[in-house]
């Protein structure tokens, strides 16, 4: 008896004990200082056509709403694409990371990478997680969840570190997997 309590009592110190390479968890006091509001619901419906303009919730950048009825792959792209589409990656329980730097930015959009690098994996060993410009943000740089949004100035890595603890937490459709 006493050795099982003797375990029991361990296990529970080391379940509650961090370390310095435990991820932040969204209620852990490494993310405290970072807020995650939960957008208000909306229309996950698809629309007809990608190029839509009743894409999205209505915010800058939308992060739900109607989206078109496919997604995009999981990588990183250096092109724009259609808000409507990754909305649909977002619904998926998918982080979209974005950038707006007409001047370029390699180093910060490597940080959305190595973002991308922690993201959930899917059942196909793909990370669920995309990086793509979008010259219509309001600062330079966003972490989307579905319903979720963060935006930055520079990236943050260990806000966004927080903001992958919510990942899948309030999607639609949550853990479905991504191609590459």
């Amino acid at each position: 008896m006493t050795r099982a309590l003797s375990a029991l009592l361990l296990s529970l110190c080391l379940a509650c004990g961090s370390t310095n390479d435990d991820p932040p968890n969204p209620g852990g006091e490494a993310c405290q200082r970072y807020s995650f509001p939960l957008s208000d619901t909306s229309s996950s419906s698809h629309v007809s056509s990608c190029s839509s303009t009743g894409c999205g919730n209505g915010e800058n950048p939308p992060n739900s709403g109607m989206h078109c009825p496919t997604w995009l792959s999981c990588r990183s792209f250096d092109t724009e694409q259609p808000r409507c589409s990754w909305i649909h990656n977002l619904e998926h329980g998918h982080a979209v990371f974005l950038y707006n730097c007409p001047e370029g930015c390699p180093d910060e959009v490597a940080k959305l990478e190595d973002a991308m690098a922690k993201a959930a994996v899917g059942s196909n060993g793909v990370r669920r997680a995309l990086v793509a410009p979008d010259s219509q943000l309001p600062k330079r740089f966003a972490a989307l969840l579905w319903r979720r949004t963060y935006l930055m100035d520079a990236v943050d890595p260990d806000a966004i570190t927080c903001l992958l603890a919510l990942q899948d937490v309030d999607a639609n459709e949550p853990g479905l997997t991504c191609p590459q």
